[in-house]
Formats: C-alpha cells, sequence, structure tokens
C-alpha cells in the first residue's frame, strides 16, 4: 500500500484495502449465493450480467446455489459460469467450507439467507444483501456490512473506498 491511511487500489485479479484499525485485505474472489441474492425466483434482475462481467475483470466469481427454483442452469449459461450446486442438508457448512477452501482472507462473500450466515462469518468482508425473499437474522449477524441490493453490494467492489469509510474503526 502507499502508507496512506485508509488506501485502496484495484489491481488485475485483486482488490487490495488498507482499512484502519481493522488491516489489509486482499480479495481475489466473490462468492455469492444466486436465489435470494443475485435472482429473484431464480430470474436475474436487468442490468447484473453486465454487472458480473465487470466484477470478473478484478476478481474470481464463485457462484453457490441449492438451485431452489430449478433455474441455475439458464443463470449459468446468461453469466458465462459454472455454480457450484450444494447438496441439501448441511448447506451453510458446505457453503463456509467452500470459502475455507478457497483461502478465507481472500473471499469477499455475499448472501442473505440462513444458509449463507457462516459462509459470510467464515469469508474475510461478509455482505448481507437485503433481498424481496428477506434477510435471516443470523445472516445479518454475522455480516460485516448490509446493503440494500445486490447492485449496492457490487458497487463497493467498483468503488473500494466505500468499504473502507463503512469499516473503519
Amino acid at each position: 500500500m502507499n502508507g496512506k491511511e485508509g488506501a485502496c487500489c484495484i489491481i488485475t485479479g485483486m482488490i487490495q484495502l488498507e482499512i484502519p484499525g481493522r488491516g489489509e485485505l486482499r480479495i481475489e474472489h466473490l462468492v455469492t449465493d444466486v436465489n435470494g441474492t443475485l435472482a429473484l425466483d431464480g430470474i436475474l434482475p436487468e442490468g447484473l450480467v453486465k454487472r458480473i462481467e465487470g466484477v470478473r475483470q478484478k476478481l474470481q466469481v464463485h457462484l453457490l446455489t441449492a438451485d431452489t427454483h430449478g433455474r441455475q442452469a439458464v443463470i449459468d449459461q446468461q453469466l458465462s459460469l459454472s455454480a457450484v450446486r450444494i447438496k441439501g442438508g448441511n448447506e451453510a457448512v458446505q457453503k463456509a467450507e467452500y470459502v475455507k477452501k478457497l483461502g478465507a482472507n481472500s473471499v469477499i462473500a455475499m448472501g442473505q439467507g440462513a444458509n449463507d450466515a457462516l459462509m459470510l462469518k467464515a469469508a474475510a468482508l461478509g455482505i448481507c444483501v437485503m433481498s424481496q425473499e428477506g434477510v435471516a437474522v443470523e445472516t445479518l449477524t454475522g455480516a460485516d456490512l448490509l446493503v440494500p441490493d445486490i447492485f449496492a453490494a457490487l458497487d463497493l467492489l467498483d468503488k473500494p473506498l466505500r468499504l473502507i469509510a463503512s469499516l473503519r474503526k
């Protein structure tokens, strides 16, 4: 970093942040839940495909889903990604283990459902995304930040100084 308090920079394949009172973050991965977080009723909102394409210029994007609405194949095609299907039972543990295998200290995780709580806690930075499906209380309390929607969450990756402003101690 450049020695300035609260510095950040976006490097190809990484977002690097120095957050006062929290330390340095070197983020390489975005791990996100799909249904409720990215999609509503299995359908991506208008404009999200383009936003995810932009994120992929900075970070490796990982989708985790139980495919509740049975539309994940369509979403995979729209996003040019292949989601990891989470098996029924112990979904929260499976998601948290996925983050840990990537190296939790290099992960920003996004979610809103109860099965996302442990994933958000495990990640270097957990973002709870408010949704029309609601937000599970344990996910809210396990997150570092709460944002009003997925677009606001993705804005934080485009403008990481916002993260510093919200997370500094």
